[in-house]
């Protein structure tokens, strides 16, 4: 009787899968074009593009920090018009204010009343421009919308268009007129990912081109709304074994020796981007390798090590296969 029960759970978890591969397989050409055509502007960085697809698919936003000029607004406005999403750009200055992000009430002198005006935050993909050189106060402006998709403004909440995607770019902290992010704000964001300087023939390649913008400007969109959200809820589906869930575990256990280990939300950030990086792979489950490629990308800002020392870290969990 036992072994019957067993014997139809693991169909309907095949047949479930076939279910989910099918589905997977319908955004499969689109997937690819989309990273083909990213890596046509970006340059020799595929891996920090389809991270940042990863993100996206996975609901999660993303925080790039680079030196200034290294392409992190060129790669965000990219992202933006492959997605076909409605795109606004913020520039953080040392002045600005919430309400610059939010929006505000004003009064309607014509109808007697008072009236919201909506900021730039009311958009799908949110570039927000060295968002660390604006005051710990502005920044926390940012912290319902990117946990709920919502924003409060005088006691009244206003749901964002959906999806909602934050890409914020940082500048190095030795840099003059910085301030740090708050832990608060760091973990709200899926992964933190850096470009670097490109490879010598790919920078060859930019000086013989023409500006990326224009670029951008001649490429189709690939998605839309509807298909994000789609891809969005496919993620979700995406199947793990228990043998990646228990490594999932081993590897939160290992951060906890240290001062700050990862949070419950940290572990679910890394298997919903494990779940994204499967189905960008064509994939309805998770691997170990699934784990390990997303691991630093997600983890290293939330417990404050540098991308190499995550790696070191990740590197000293046993792998039980």
């Amino acid at each position: 009787m036992i072994w019957g029960m067993s014997k139809n759970i693991e169909q309907n978890t095949n047949h479930k899968k076939d279910e989910i591969y099918k589905n997977i397989q319908v955004y499969a050409a689109k997937i690819t074009t989309f990273l083909d055509q990213i890596n046509q502007i970006i340059l020799d960085k595929d891996h920090q593009t389809k991270l940042a697809l990863c993100s996206l698919l996975a609901r999660g936003h993303v925080l790039f920090e680079d030196l200034p000029g290294l392409g992190k607004t060129t790669l965000a406005s990219s992202l933006a018009h492959l997605a076909g999403l409605q795109f606004q750009r913020i520039q953080f200055t040392n002045d600005m204010l919430a309400s610059d992000v939010i929006g505000i009430n004003m009064f309607n002198q014509k109808e007697h009343q008072f009236e919201f005006k909506h900021g730039p935050i009311f958009t799908q993909i949110l570039l927000a421009d060295e968002i660390n050189r604006c005051s710990p106060k502005t920044q926390s402006a940012l912290l319902e919308a990117m946990e709920e998709g919502l924003v409060t403004v005088d006691a009244v909440r206003y749901t964002l268009p959906q999806p909602f995607w934050v890409i914020a770019t940082q500048n190095p902290l030795f840099q003059s007129g910085t301030y740090a992010l708050p832990e608060s704000q760091l973990d709200r964001f899926l992964m933190r990912l850096s470009l670097g300087y490109p490879s010598r023939s790919a920078e060859k390649l930019l000086l013989q081109q023409n500006s990326r913008q224009a670029l951008i400007s001649t490429l189709a969109h690939v998605f839309n709304a509807e298909d994000i959200l789609e891809l969005q809820s496919l993620v979700d589906q995406v199947q793990i074994h228990d043998v990646v869930l228990e490594y999932l575990l081993d590897l939160a256990q290992e951060t906890r020796k240290g001062r700050h280990g990862l949070s419950t939300r940290g572990i679910l950030a890394l298997k919903k981007a494990a779940q994204a990086y499967a189905l960008i792979d064509q994939r309805a489950f998770v691997t170990l390798d699934d784990v390990q490629s997303v691991f630093v990308a997600v983890v290293a800002h939330r417990i404050g090590l540098s991308d190499h020392d995550a790696l070191q870290l990740m590197q000293r969990v046993t792998v039980h296969a």
